[in-house]
């Protein structure tokens, strides 16, 4: 998110003048999946879904880094959804759903949509109180979704077909859990994932409590824990994880749309049950969910600089404010596939997370029994004022950004002179502080100082035109399934925030009697609002990052910790009703503005068809392990047909004289490229490129390309190319 603060101050009046200027996938059934299997002798029902959220690969800006320039171009692997549901078999009303999505985020614009669509196609069921939207955190997907206005300027505003894509894609995940709800059972477990995840911001780690440091071995959580679903026979059906690693394996400069780390584990371990099933068609269905996210990072080599020429090329940035030469753009964390590319990164971490699941899946779990509850609320952190456990009284604050926003992290380092670390009044550029009040309103005193000590870059909290730039009121959720409580967080909470977080409630949960010593707590976020970061009160101070992006204050782990734990009371199995809430935030969406240019009209250019093959594949000889075959199409924008649940795509194999399709474009070995040839002719091209893996059989093969032209006047027709026929040896 910190290219967004850049992009604002550099082209801030800019920006805001621009803004100035400017299928149902319901079934019919409400009650399919219950009726009929709620007397079977089970405690859980159990549900899994799939859904593709994947939005338009071209010509849209994505979601993570927050770069204007980092604008998708194709897709390497599809985005879904995968929904996780458990009712209470003696009474199934009793339910919660959990959908875990390929997405950067969770958001209140797009929860909304798939609350009510639920609520209306199943009443009494599904409701605003019982459906989680957690996130994979993953920055190499569609953006333009989220309905607060900051995430939404680099992406020139609202992008209402990625916001579709994602509603829709999960409704139906959630469906096809639904429909599968059949008795099973649950059982839980945990292990230690060591070389998935490092903390980006060490030095914040160390303004810890050394006591409270010394409690733990590592300065980030190595806890791999897992929810695994069986039916009522024994056999998984999938399973539920939680392990915090940044979805920040595949760097900036990829355009090419895909679902990092979590979205590749998911693919991965799918695939090793089901290995003929084509991605996202598996009946196995692998959740690798976000946790405690905020300070960890996948590139475990550490952050170096890429300064060529300079005395600190290749040596590592600095401790405390993750620069090279006092500048943060080349500081650069390095993934364990460093020396090949991202995306070998990208599957290395992937497997290690593929790896925890494999171990705790073939091991004895222990089992989940208890009731299935659930409690939501809304709080409001603007000044919102609470008590310690010590009997003082604080307060949150509007939302505002720091000058170490600007900064960004090794994961993605910032621009210009801000950097990491900086939590001085007087900023390195005094030219920023007269600039930022062109952008946001400047902050009053009473923001100054409850904000302190953050020096404020964006004070978005009090910006509210065209409409609001960055929540104020957020979704506090827990959802209870026995001895296993899901903390479903509206942000990303550091390492240590999270430990505290957890033990607090568990502490709580044991001493008021709702569990005993077995409780498993976990968190899950950012989730279905998005609040930026949690840092704790000792890392605020140090205004790294995290701390400058913690976004209500110094106070807010404590004001967090003080709802999460007061809500405790409401999953006892006694317990009816759900708690006072603030106001629900309001509505946005209806007032988005989107920059976004439509498509005009495709074109295939003089003497050709969409779909003519330009460059074909080899012929000559035969292809081998480790090649890759392209071939080159006569293309049309790929906007026009999103194409969910299927491909832009196929390698198809010939057997027993007919094409079977092997490889569609959510294999990772597998890419579409689309190019824009001319914009005045509406003329463009795309690659298919498939890296032929290991194990494929010989034979002939073909790629083949699924494409929806747009005329200038009548309606979408689609098309299909083939390449001609090649041979693997």
């Amino acid at each position: 998110m910190s290219r967004t603060v850049m992009h604002l101050l550099h082209h801030g009046l800019l920006c805001v003048t621009a803004f100035l200027a400017s299928t149902s996938v319901f079934s019919d059934d409400a009650s399919s999946g219950a009726a009929g299997i709620q007397g079977v002798s089970a405690q859980y029902l159990l549900g899994l879904g799939i859904g593709d959220i994947t939005g338009p690969v071209v010509e849209t800006n994505m979601m993570g880094y927050a770069s204007l320039s980092q604008v998708d171009s194709g897709l390497h692997m599809r985005q879904r959804s995968r929904a996780f549901i458990v009712a209470d078999a003696s009474n199934a009303s009793n339910r919660v759903v959990f959908i875990n999505a390929d997405i950067a985020m969770g958001d209140t614009g797009v929860r909304r949509s798939i609350v009510s669509a639920l609520s209306q196609q199943f009443p009494g069921l599904y409701t605003n109180e019982n459906i989680a939207l957690s996130s994979t955190h993953q920055h190499s997907g569609v953006g333009g979704y989220l309905e607060n206005l900051l995430p939404q300027i680099t992406a020139l505003g609202y992008v209402k077909q990625s916001a579709d894509a994602i509603v829709n894609g999960t409704i139906l995940a959630v469906q096809r859990a639904h429909a599968s709800l059949a008795p099973g059972k649950l059982s839980v477990g945990n292990t230690t994932v060591l070389d998935g995840n490092r903390n980006r911001s060490p030095s914040a780690y160390l303004a810890n409590p050394a006591e409270e440091r010394a409690r733990y071995e590592f300065d980030q959580d190595k806890d791999f824990t897992l929810l695994r679903f069986d039916d009522a026979n024994g056999n998984a059906r999938g399973f539920l994880s939680f392990y915090a690693v940044h979805g920040t394996s595949i760097y900036e400069n990829n355009t090419l749309v895909s679902s990092d780390n979590k979205g590749m584990a998911a693919y991965l371990y799918e695939a090793s049950v089901e290995p003929d099933a084509m991605p996202g068609k598996a009946t196995f269905v692998a959740g690798f969910a976000q946790s405690n996210v905020g300070d960890t990072s996948p590139n475990t080599l550490g952050a170096f600089c890429e300064s060529p020429g300079q005395p600190w090329d290749g040596q590592p940035c600095d401790f405390e404010h993750s620069t090279c030469g006092n500048r943060t753009e080349d500081c650069h964390g390095r993934g364990p596939g460093f020396r090949i590319s991202d995306f070998e990164s990208n599957r290395i971490i992937a497997q290690h997370q593929v790896d925890g699941a494999k171990t705790l899946m073939s091991q004895e779990l222990t089992e989940v029994t208890g009731p299935v509850k659930w409690v939501h609320t809304y709080m409001n952190m603007s000044f919102r004022q609470f008590t310690l456990p010590n009997g003082t009284t604080v307060q949150t604050c509007p939302p505002a950004m720091g000058f170490s926003f600007a900064g960004g992290t090794t994961d993605g380092p910032g621009a210009f002179d801000f950097i990491q670390g900086d939590n001085s009044s007087n900023p390195q550029n005094p030219f920023w502080e007269i600039v930022k009040g062109a952008v946001t309103p400047l902050p009053t005193q009473e923001q100054i100082d409850c904000q302190f000590p953050k020096p404020i870059l964006l004070n978005t909290g009090f910006a509210h035109f065209p409409y609001e730039w960055s929540p104020s009121t957020v979704d506090i959720q827990m959802l209870r399934i026995g001895q296993f409580v899901i903390l479903v967080m509206p942000g990303e909470l550091t390492t240590m925030s999270g430990r505290r977080l957890r033990f607090a409630v568990r502490a709580k949960l044991i001493s008021e009697g709702v569990l005993g010593d077995d409780a498993y707590v976990v968190i899950a976020g950012p989730a279905n609002t998005y609040a930026h970061y949690v840092a704790t009160r000792e890392e605020y101070s140090v205004q790294r990052y995290e701390g400058a992006s913690t976004i209500f204050g110094q106070w807010t782990l404590d004001s967090y910790i003080d709802k999460y734990t007061g809500l405790v009371s409401f999953l006892s199995p006694t317990a009816t009703g759900q708690p006072e809430s603030d106001p629900a935030p309001p509505e946005q969406t209806s007032k988005a503005i989107s920059l976004q240019t439509p498509v005009v009209f495709d074109a295939a250019g003089l003497g050709h068809d969409f779909g003519d093959v330009l460059t074909d594949v080899r012929t000559s000889s035969p292809y081998t392990v480790g090649e890759a075959v392209i071939a080159t199409f006569v293309g049309a924008n790929p906007r026009n047909n999103l194409r969910l649940e299927q491909t832009f795509l196929s390698v198809d194999q010939l057997v027993n004289g007919q094409w079977k399709a092997v490889r569609s474009d959510s294999h990772p070995s597998t890419t579409y490229q689309w190019t824009r040839t001319s914009t005045i002719l509406g003329t463009s091209t795309v690659n298919n490129t498939w890296v032929i893996e290991d194990g494929t059989p010989a034979g002939t093969y073909r790629l083949t390309y699924f494409g929806d032209s747009k005329p200038l006047i009548g309606n979408i027709t689609p098309f299909v190319g083939h390449s001609s026929n090649f041979t693997i040896s």
